[in-house]
């Protein structure tokens, strides 16, 4: 028997060999990343704050019985573990942990919309000039290099100015801006598959421009797609705190991470307690997000072994 185990381990090592070069990009991805156990954990987290944020009006209602928006002024500034108030309450005597909630589902709400609505602008400029080239690259990239030499921070100032700082307004405005480093992600990558054979046999074979880039194109940049859209939704509730700290974020009564951190500076001595339920909130859904970008990055880079 003991004679045998090397060839054994050999025959099974071979087996395993050809199973992993049989297997699908795809596939050789999802299983690196389901072992990935920062990434999973990151992913993990990020489902629980979008379930509770999302839940938060059944939450409010049925468990905690508290209106996020209602006010006692005989309440206010009240510390950690007050009776009834979990994470105590501000300067308007509202609940803070309910506040914490609404506020979850709104900043995750423009972080993930807007997000995915600059990531199909994004998508869908940078396949026409990618596929095209030309005079229409040359327009599109001039256009980008435009809006890029303006800081996105005064861009976006400028918008909220105009526009009424609803978070429906907020997600057009960073739609509007942030598509442009989507575009050149997704060009660059147009460009190195335009060529290639099966493209161009779809193109001899009479396919129209639109079925290439969505049908041919468009499946090979799914990868890099997930990770634009996880480290985008990041940057975004930044964008949306940035502005709410600079006061043209979603005004209140409406509670955002953003706001919730902007007005509790003025509290900074006498209730601390304000600051760090946002604060961290902020910090941990970015850091998720960061590192699930990051770690789809890796598990679906085909020069990785493991």
């Amino acid at each position: 028997m003991s004679t045998n185990s090397p060839v054994l381990q050999l025959a099974q090592d071979q087996l395993a060999e050809e199973t992993y070069r049989s297997e699908s990009l795809y596939t050789k991805g999802l299983r690196r990343l389901l072992r990935d156990r920062l990434t999973m954990t990151a992913l993990i987290i990020i489902a629980l704050l979008l379930i509770v944020s999302f839940s938060s009006p059944l939450i409010n209602q049925y468990i905690l019985q508290i209106d996020p928006n209602k006010t006692n002024a005989m309440n206010t500034l009240q510390g950690y573990g007050t009776p009834g108030h979990l994470l105590g309450t501000d300067e308007l005597g509202r609940d803070v942990l309910a506040r914490l909630l609404v506020a979850g589902r709104v900043s995750l709400s423009i972080g993930f919309y807007g997000a995915i609505a600059s990531l199909i602008i994004g998508m869908i400029v940078g396949l026409i000039t990618g596929y095209f080239g030309g005079v229409v690259d040359d327009i599109v990239n001039w256009v980008i290099t435009t809006l890029d030499s303006i800081p996105s921070l005064y861009l976006l100032i400028m918008i909220a100015a105009l526009l009424r700082p609803t978070a429906e307004a907020l997600i057009l405005a960073i739609a509007l801006i942030s598509w442009t480093g989507v575009a050149r992600i997704i060009r660059g990558q147009t460009l190195s598959i335009r060529n290639l054979d099966y493209v161009l046999s779809a193109r001899a074979m009479g396919a129209s421009a639109v079925r290439i880039m969505f049908a041919h194109i468009l499946p090979n940049l799914i990868s890099i797609t997930v990770i634009v859209l996880a480290r985008a939704v990041g940057n975004l509730m930044l964008a949306e705190a940035g502005l709410s700290f600079l006061g043209f974020g979603v005004q209140p009564p409406q509670a955002t991470w953003g706001n919730m951190l902007s007005r509790s500076q003025e509290y900074i001595r006498t209730a601390p307690h304000l600051i760090w339920p946002p604060g961290v909130m902020i910090t941990m859904a970015v850091l998720c997000l960061y590192v699930i970008g990051d770690g789809i990055r890796d598990a679906f880079d085909p020069t990785s072994r493991r």
